[in-house]
């Protein structure tokens, strides 16, 4: 009934206005006017009295679906079903790990010492992105990191991997700099790699390892400087020769 009041109303001040309008802004009577404002008054009083008839459902001819359709505004603001939730995985990905704050202090604990070492020896920190070209690792990579990439194609249709090791982007950020950097370099670095292999008991498919490497220096020296820097490590925490050895190959 309220859409009937309003309609009942919007013609009321219509045709006040169109009368006002008859006799113009001077008084002037026009009774062309008059007689339009009659015969359209007439044509919106018969469209009320069927608006009021289709809405109480009374009456003949055609009727709009939107009247007939009592629920079609309930329909329309319906909210989407929702969809069902997954239950939460409370484990972290396969082959990684959480670091619950007890973890956190032994790593960097760990990461402490090496750190120490390496400054002491004269090397400088560096690192790289985590997700490099795979390209990177494919060009002359060895068959079994190659097997091993955690690789994947982006948003952007590029073929990226996670890196299973840090040599490769230690060689891109060499090249990059086309012989800017003043050799020898002695660069060290504490990296998260990745390899999508299968797991053992104390190997996932993330780890962190500790590299030191030296570039523009050839002969022996350069390993008698690492290998000590390794013996120094292991005295710091307590480790000897009777708990670790150390193999080199050739």
């Amino acid at each position: 009934m309220k859409s009937c009041s309003i309609i009942t109303a919007m013609l009321m001040l219509a045709s006040q206005l169109q009368r006002v309008a008859a006799f113009g802004m001077k008084g002037v009577y026009n009774p062309n006017i008059i007689q339009r404002s009659f015969h359209t008054n007439k044509q919106y009083r018969l469209a009320a009295a069927a608006a009021a008839a289709a809405a109480s459902g009374e009456g003949g001819g055609r009727v709009s679906s939107a009247v007939v359709d009592k629920d079609l505004i309930s329909k329309t603001s319906q909210k989407k079903k929702k969809r069902k939730q997954v239950k939460l995985d409370t484990n972290p990905p396969k082959g990684t790990r959480d670091f619950y704050p007890e973890d956190m202090r032994l790593q960097t604990w760990l990461f402490t010492h090496w750190r120490e070492v390496a400054k002491t020896y004269g090397f400088s920190e560096y690192d790289a992105p985590v997700l490099e070209s795979e390209s990177l690792y494919t060009r002359k990579a060895g068959e079994e990191v190659t097997e091993q990439l955690y690789n994947f194609v982006d948003k952007g249709d590029r073929n990226v991997a996670l890196r299973p090791e840090m040599t490769p982007s230690l060689a891109r950020m060499v090249m990059a700099k086309k012989g800017g950097l003043n050799l020898p370099l002695k660069w060290f670095s504490i990296p998260q790699c990745w390899r999508y292999e299968r797991m053992t008991r104390g190997r996932r498919r993330e780890h962190y390892q500790w590299n030191m490497d030296i570039w523009g220096v050839g002969g022996v020296e350069v390993e008698a400087e690492l290998l000590s820097a390794m013996v120094n490590f292991f005295e710091r925490v307590g480790l000897t020769s009777d708990d670790v050895g150390i193999k080199v190959n050739s």
